[in-house]
């Protein structure tokens, strides 16, 4: 349950710090979670990134102020983070679907966005298949590029469809036979920016790489190794979901240990209902919490 309550505490930091410098960073920071997590678990538990739930709460906040108050819009945009008048009316805009001053004539508009509440659902029937393994270091190699927390969903997808095209194009992203593909690692380097590193590889077999390709060093750790067995991108999808809205939640044994995430794709149809996936999740045991109680009455 101690990540239900990280995250919980986190939704309370965001509501005690909507007016002043409140980043996704700061609030990771604030409850000890990789960002790379923390951002992970909460968009697949709200279905908001951490960017989009602190807007959507300012600009919920910003219309109580304009209907209730006098204030006017430069105030308003100034107050609620942003560095004109008009990027305030155009996301206000977007969020309410009327501008500030239509709003202040149809105030009943205005569009609601309260503070979440999470809550974990417990289901039966349908185990999850996973062990926990530990293992040596090991290499990759391949092609990455930096993504933002807040675009990462968004622009991973495209990434390896990019590289997809290329590789049908040119057929040498497998000279040395490193099965380049077989591996999606998100490395988060813990240094407190606002992106991580992405990793679209393979196994790297100690052969001289190729120019443009990286070689990458994945430290000996101890991993929760889910199996996913359906068409791509759905059932991976869905169990990344289920992950971080129930095998998490509900563990007492073991919480995330560091910033690396890795996906593997066998080789076969993605599209086939028997397509093979996995997820691994670096791991450690949680320390457990000695009860105050008995040590004061030794």
């Amino acid at each position: 349950m101690e990540w239900i309550k990280a995250l919980k505490e986190s939704i309370d930091y965001m509501e005690k710090h909507l007016l002043s410098d409140c980043t996704m960073e700061k609030v990771a920071d604030y409850v000890h979670i990789s960002p790379f997590y923390f951002q992970k678990a909460f968009k697949m538990m709200t279905g908001y990134t951490i960017g989009e739930y602190i807007r959507n709460r300012r600009l919920y906040l910003a219309a109580l102020d304009l209907i209730k108050t006098e204030e006017k819009v430069i105030e308003l945009a100034y107050r609620y983070g942003y560095d004109t008048p008009e990027s305030f009316t155009k996301a206000f805009s977007r969020f309410h679907g009327l501008s500030p001053m239509q709003m202040k004539k149809l105030p009943y508009k205005i569009k609601p966005f309260l503070p979440l509440k999470i809550s974990i659902s417990v289901k039966g029937g349908d185990q999850m298949e996973y062990s926990i393994e530990s293992m040596e270091a090991f290499e990759v190699i391949g092609i990455g590029r930096r993504f933002s927390y807040e675009e990462a969903f968004d622009k991973i997808p495209s990434f390896w469809r990019e590289w997809k095209n290329e590789r049908d194009c040119t057929k040498e992203t497998d000279l040395f036979g490193y099965c380049i593909g077989k591996y999606g690692i998100s490395i988060d380097e813990g240094l407190n920016s606002s992106d991580f590193y992405y990793l679209i590889a393979g196994d790297y077999k100690g052969n001289l790489g190729q120019e443009g390709f990286n070689i990458v060093k994945i430290p000996a750790l101890t991993w929760a190794k889910f199996r996913c067995i359906g068409p791509m991108p759905e059932a991976l999808q869905a169990l990344n979901t289920r992950i971080f809205n129930e095998w998490l939640p509900e563990n007492v044994d073991y919480e995330i240990a560091s910033g690396y995430n890795i996906e593997i794709y066998e080789e076969g149809d993605i599209n086939n209902i028997n397509y093979r996936s996995e997820i691994w999740i670096p791991v450690r045991k949680q320390t457990k919490k000695q009860d105050k109680s008995k040590t004061n009455q030794s």
